[in-house]
């Protein structure tokens, strides 16, 4: 299967919470401990047999994602921040692509207007945090 999703997460399945439409899945980040939290319905957590220590994949476009830097996760709505160091820029007329590398070595790619990015002084080597909400996340497994 090809996905223009640009963001495929590896991990494992740490958490699954069933509410009474929707689950909560934890899915702990391969070599870096960081956690992603998903929000998807029963019916998919089922449907996809997710349980702990299953391998799974959080995925995400990466127009999904906003970046921040030094952002408090306990001031924010969104469950889901991640930090990590800026690779690169790619400057657009309207848009930046900035890639994040995050602890464990995954890399994060961020779509964020021009703008944005120049306000932020988004560069190489800084240190950024990607956010997105738990709703947002698609999960797969193999």
């Amino acid at each position: 299967m090809k996905i223009s999703a640009r963001n495929i997460l590896a991990g494992t399945v740490s958490r699954v919470t069933l509410g009474a439409v929707n689950a909560e899945i934890m899915l702990t980040l391969e070599g870096g401990g960081s956690e992603v939290a998903a929000i998807i319905t029963n019916d998919s957590a089922k449907h996809l047999g997710l349980k702990e220590g299953l391998r799974a994949y959080a995925i995400l476009k990466a127009s999904w994602l906003m970046l921040g830097k030094g952002l408090d996760p306990k001031k924010l709505s969104a469950r889901n921040v991640l930090r990590g160091k800026i690779l690169r820029v790619a400057e657009g007329a309207v848009n930046n692509e900035v890639v994040l590398q995050l602890a464990g070595g995954a890399e994060l790619t961020a779509i964020v207007t021009r703008e944005s990015s120049h306000a932020l002084g988004l560069k190489s080597g800084d240190a950024a945090d990607a956010v997105f909400k738990a709703n947002n996340v698609i999960i797969a497994v193999d």
